[in-house]
């Protein structure tokens, strides 16, 4: 086994070692930069926090498995268009799972570009 083959192993093996806490540092950062992104983009609103709690579980849990099943990072700005896109479509989906998280097309597509603007201002990962 080669170095590149144990990096990509440990890369793995750190990748399916979640703690309850890095899970709500998570949740707490997605529901910070969705708020943000909320408020700055028209076409975006979120009702109230359990709204907004429950849509930042539900983009982690969709990001989790876009990213397990396809290989593809939505982070709007760290993967380029796949990525936007990806985050794009995370934001819109989550509309027809949580109540009173409501977005438009177009809101989804600003969205995603707020939400790269502040993962790129703020520590940690948040999509």
């Amino acid at each position: 086994m080669d170095n590149n083959e144990r990096n990509r192993e440990n890369q793995r093996n750190r990748d399916d070692d979640f703690s309850i806490g890095e899970m709500l540092i998570r949740v707490l950062v997605t529901a910070i930069v969705v708020a943000i992104a909320a408020y700055f983009t028209p076409g975006f609103t979120i009702d109230g926090i359990w709204s907004l709690l429950l849509a930042a579980v539900v983009i982690g849990v969709l990001d989790h498995l876009v990213q397990r099943f396809t290989g593809v990072n939505a982070s709007p700005f760290g993967k380029g268009i796949a990525g936007f896109l990806v985050a794009a479509i995370i934001l819109y989906v989550t509309k027809y799972i949580v109540p009173g998280f409501n977005i438009s097309i177009w809101g989804a597509i600003i969205g995603a570009l707020v939400i790269g603007v502040v993962d790129a201002i703020m520590p940690g990962r948040a999509m």
